[in-house]
């Protein structure tokens, strides 16, 4: 059996939920288009989500690009955390902080690891 690094296992974690989470802006059930239009967002403003958390995902689970893909999906959360804040909705603005913060973690390792190899 192969070993496997913690770091890969957690960077394709948090992609698998990048790509739940593109699933569910893609394909917008009725309650989360509603919030969508609730906060002012036009109505096709759920694909644009959809894709980028997709594009987050593609690039997380790759070596070679994680840093992009960890940097896009820490932006998509810190924005994601700004609506709900604006919106005085702060009980769901915990998820968009604790992946936040996940993203940070792996694109910083990520970070130190690319450093280290080329020193």
């Amino acid at each position: 059996m192969s070993k496997i690094s913690w770091r890969h296992v957690s960077a394709l974690a948090l992609a698998a939920f990048f790509v739940v989470g593109a699933l569910s802006n893609i394909f917008a059930p009725g309650a989360i288009y509603e919030e969508y239009l609730k906060w002012g967002y036009p109505s096709w403003f759920h694909f644009v989500t959809g894709s980028l958390e997709l594009t987050a995902a593609v690039l997380l689970a790759r070596e070679r690009t994680r840093l992009l893909g960890s940097a896009i999906g820490c932006t998509i959360m810190l924005a994601a955390l700004a609506t709900v804040t604006l919106h005085g909705e702060y009980g769901h603005g915990v998820a968009p902080i604790v992946v936040a913060t996940l993203t940070l973690v792996v694109g910083w390792i990520t970070w130190r690891t690319r450093f280290s190899a080329s020193t």
